[in-house]
């Protein structure tokens, strides 16, 4: 994957460059920034320009051996951890991200490198009970990988996608090597949620910042979609908020499963709050509660993002809105009842969950508690 196949972000591919054609390359770098800005896309980019041997304007050249191997994510030099797990699996056995390298390679290429970890932990299909992780033993798996020699390349590049997804023990084995890595060794993180990770791991990276893309970036890509009326190419840009995910998702017409599942959940628990059913909201967190781990931190962010919108249309700023279809006409209605009273406490419900869920809480008893504290908060304006 080469700089010119990145949406947007030109500042931040020049300044990419610019560090490996001056010879500062940082040895840990954090990639922050969501799936559909591109920061897995661009660290593979990145990647490839370190490795490639006849890099110019800026660019990796996407001829040479090491450009057609990083292309296909077959280079020697270049490793990829991200989390795994699997239904069916026995006690004691060990899962790593190499068992499922083809898997991967499948994945991003028919994404372009755009795609969520719901996509990821969806193509690992597992289930509603399992979550992706990043073991200890594949931190073992880590430093034994980079202890060996470069096979081709003067650097040895190791990309670790949802570092957010380590324990507290797998984190703790790579933080020597982070610190003192070997020679022309190069850790690139990409994290969505880099406040989840521990201060130690944050203070030995240099954080690259990968901010949502313009509307501009994304207007050729909705133009692509075939659609040709120009006020609807520039709302459709607008409304998918610099993320290249939600747009594939409204020129596709069609949320996908799990966002549906996510939007319904929360006109449920809103309206039983609305309505003091707290019965009803305790049958409601017992269901969500049977989710996987990943599924409830998904559904808690969409959460905040709907009731950031709601919060956006009752302060009669619409123009700052990303809604449309069904999300558009209940935020709409359900407007009123979110305004600078009561948006704060309900955000702050809402991320308490997230690290009780994060932290292994009982999820029977953090959604109890969230629904009833949500309850308390929807009428008081």
């Amino acid at each position: 994957m080469r700089f010119k196949d990145i949406v947007g972000q030109q500042e931040l591919k020049r300044h990419l460059a610019r560090s490996v054609d001056s010879g500062r390359i940082s040895h840990a770098q954090l990639f922050t920034g969501l799936s559909g800005s591109g920061s897995l896309a661009l660290a593979v980019a990145y990647a490839q320009y370190i490795h490639c041997t006849n890099r110019h304007d800026g660019d990796s050249c996407g001829e040479c051996p090491s450009c057609h191997q990083i292309e296909a994510l077959a280079h020697p030099d270049l490793h990829f951890v991200f989390p795994v797990n699997k239904q069916g699996k026995k006690s004691g056995e060990v899962i790593l991200s190499s068992t499922f390298m083809e898997l991967w390679r499948e994945v991003f290429t028919r994404n372009k490198g755009y795609f969520s970890p719901q996509q990821w932990f969806d193509a690992l299909n597992l289930g509603k009970t399992l979550k992706g992780v990043i073991s200890t033993k594949e931190s073992e798996e880590i430093i034994r990988r980079l202890s060996f020699k470069s096979f081709e390349s003067a650097y040895k590049t190791m990309i670790i996608w949802l570092p957010e997804t380590m324990n507290d023990e797998a984190a703790n084995r790579i933080l020597k090597i982070l610190e003192e890595p070997w020679e022309r060794t190069v850790f690139i993180l990409v994290s969505e949620r880099a406040d989840l990770l521990l201060k130690t791991i944050l203070s030995r990276t240099q954080e690259v910042s990968v901010p949502r893309l313009t509307a501009e970036d994304l207007i050729p890509l909705v133009e692509q979609s075939g659609e040709s009326d120009p006020d609807k190419i520039r709302n459709t840009a607008r409304l998918a908020g610099g993320d290249i995910l939600e747009l594939r998702r409204l020129t596709g017409g069609m949320d996908d499963d799990v966002r549906r599942e996510n939007f319904e959940a929360f006109c449920s628990v809103m309206r039983l709050s609305y309505n003091d059913k707290h019965l009803e909201l305790m049958t409601w967190a017992d269901d969500v509660a049977q989710l996987s781990r990943e599924r409830q931190r998904a559904m808690l962010l969409d959460f905040s993002r709907l009731l950031r919108e709601a919060f956006m249309l009752h302060a009669g700023i619409a123009e700052a809105s990303y809604l449309w279809g069904e999300e558009a006409e209940f935020c709409r209605k359900f407007s009123p009842f979110i305004g600078g009273a009561n948006i704060e406490p309900i955000i702050e419900q809402i991320e308490l969950a997230l690290r009780q869920i994060n932290q292994n809480g009982n999820p029977r008893i953090v959604f109890n508690h969230f629904a009833l504290a949500v309850s308390k908060h929807i009428n008081h304006l």
